[in-house]
């Protein structure tokens, strides 16, 4: 019986092991929107958003910002492939729509109030492996700043 019960715990284990997300996984669900989401306009894209890819959940902070990339994940993966600058960041080569969202108000506890913000700018990824695993930034064109 000792060993049954241990045999079901290892199988446990190693299923919870498996369930738990990659960084690459958890930028894709924290920044990637691909086509954008639609019928959710203005603000409330952003609190709903947000809260349905849980990057904000009741009793945490909410998060101050955000940014949702609306391109192709394999677009964003090709970016690692471009040179990195002196802070190991890789710039994309165009523009990419994006949905910028920042909390409102003083309140970090939930419900999280964000504006959003509709734009056109250059994504910046941190990569590992050549995956990326972290929006370090956006920035507009040089033409457009």
């Amino acid at each position: 019986m000792a060993s049954w019960t241990l045999c079901v715990v290892l199988v446990l284990a190693t299923v919870a092991g498996a369930v738990g997300e990659t960084r690459y996984e958890k930028f894709l669900r924290q920044h990637v929107d691909h086509p954008r989401t639609l019928g959710l306009m203005g603000h409330r894209y952003c609190q709903v958003m947000l809260a349905r890819r849980q990057v904000t959940a009741s009793g945490r902070p909410c998060k101050p910002s955000n940014t949702f990339v609306h391109a192709p994940a394999e677009d964003l993966v090709a970016t690692c492939r471009n040179p990195a600058d002196a802070m190991g960041i890789h710039s994309t080569s165009s523009p990419m729509g994006i949905t910028a969202c920042r909390l409102r108000g003083g309140d970090t506890r939930p419900p999280c109030n964000y504006r959003a913000r509709q734009l056109q700018h250059h994504v910046r990824v941190a990569c590992l492996d050549g995956w990326p695993v972290h929006l370090a930034g956006t920035h507009a064109s040089p033409d457009e700043a």
